[in-house]
């Protein structure tokens, strides 16, 4: 009688049928696990985030593609910028890491850039613990990882992350470094991809911490990471110290409450795929088959939210009018369901919802009625 295979490896089949026959699985990288914890609530974007199904590929064979996404003019620049920060043993970035983070520890003259090449994700994993066990173990000196890879455990799949950079202090200490192509002008830079850039930041300090977490004794990951950025209208590099507090926490809370991938794989119909070969009408089926939750937040993060906006708005979901909106509806979810309310048709009259539709119902045929007999004048 031949054993049972283990859970994590039914799991790992189930999410490649999801894909499609020899379809490659596309890495969850930290700007789209910050996105999936701002939506926790959203199961369509976990299974596929989860299955690795390319979601620009998916949006495009929808009929709904994505604008979302960096032009390949961009990913040039940063990575041009990335390579002036890094150059010469990344002597610039460190210095930039002492002058705005550590100032009572001795100026980097040099530092330790150990090789993290390895085979798969998982092997570049166990070769970047390695490094930040040597080094935490090895005080006194500066030590600089240039791309190290991490693992972050999401709703019972590993994720594979790769800051930009690491930086060990000499007391130990670990710091994220996020190096950025949009510029800080006269010392600040947009507050909306300032943002963005901490939520990302978060996500690596969570993977951080579960490994430094595995040794003893743990050392400090810094809640405080360095942004780089280029000077000005300069390629010049500057940074600026981001306090990731609050992002740190609201990420972990969220990551928390997202559904476990296999929970929903096991509700999915048999057969189900979302291969973008398949053909339109049984691509949107499957894809349909998993609720999504909507919100214009959604246009800014996610390929494929086009194509759930036109169904959301095809529906009547106020969700599509945003969450603020939709929290203060309470048991009223769509727009009918509203003007029905608002027009005293259906809805219970002591819901606080109810009763403010439509005290703004006659409000407003007040207004409309004075404009009136002022028009008539």
């Amino acid at each position: 009688m031949p054993l049972p295979r283990p859970r994590g490896t039914a799991l790992r089949q189930r999410l490649a049928e999801l894909r499609g026959p020899d379809v490659p699985a596309k890495a969850l990288d930290a700007r789209a696990l910050a996105a999936l914890a701002a939506n926790p609530g959203c199961k369509r974007r976990a299974i596929l985030d989860g299955a690795g199904v390319n979601k620009t590929a998916l949006a495009s064979a929808l009929g709904s593609p994505s604008a979302f996404g960096q032009s390949q003019f961009a990913l040039t620049r940063g990575n041009a910028f990335e390579a002036k920060v890094k150059a010469d043993g990344g002597a610039e970035l460190l210095r930039l890491v002492h002058e705005k983070l550590d100032r009572r520890a001795e100026p980097p003259a040099h530092a330790r850039v150990p090789e993290l090449t390895a085979t798969g994700p998982e092997g570049r994993t166990a070769r970047t613990a390695l490094a930040l066990r040597e080094a935490a173990e090895a005080r006194g000196g500066w030590t600089l990882l240039d791309h190290p890879m991490l693992a972050l455990d999401v709703a019972g799949s590993p994720a594979f992350l790769e800051p930009d950079a690491v930086v060990v202090h000499p007391d130990g200490d670990w710091t994220v470094v996020e190096i950025k192509s949009f510029p800080m002008l006269d010392g600040s830079a947009d507050p909306a991809k300032v943002g963005a850039a901490a939520r990302q930041a978060a996500v690596y300090v969570l993977a951080l911490e579960e490994v430094a977490a595995r040794l003893e004794p743990a050392p400090r990951v810094r809640h405080r990471v360095l942004l780089v950025c280029p000077k000005d209208f300069s390629n010049l590099p500057t940074a600026s110290a981001v306090d990731i507090r609050k992002q740190r926490a609201v990420t972990a809370r969220q990551l928390a409450r997202l559904t476990r991938i296999e929970d929903i794989a096991d509700t999915l119909p048999a057969g189900t795929c979302f291969s973008p070969e398949l053909p339109a009408a049984d691509l949107t089926a499957a894809v349909e088959s998993v609720p999504a939750t909507y919100a214009p937040e959604c246009l800014s993060a996610c390929e494929l939210a086009f194509h759930c906006r036109a169904r959301s708005r095809a529906s009547g979901a106020v969700t599509s009018l945003g969450r603020s909106v939709r929290a203060e509806l309470g048991g009223l979810s769509t727009v009918e369901d509203v003007l029905s309310a608002a027009r005293g048709e259906s809805g219970d009259p002591d819901d606080p919802a109810v009763a403010a539709l439509r005290r703004a119902a006659r409000l407003r045929a007040e207004a409309l009625g004075e404009e009136a007999v002022a028009a008539c004048r």
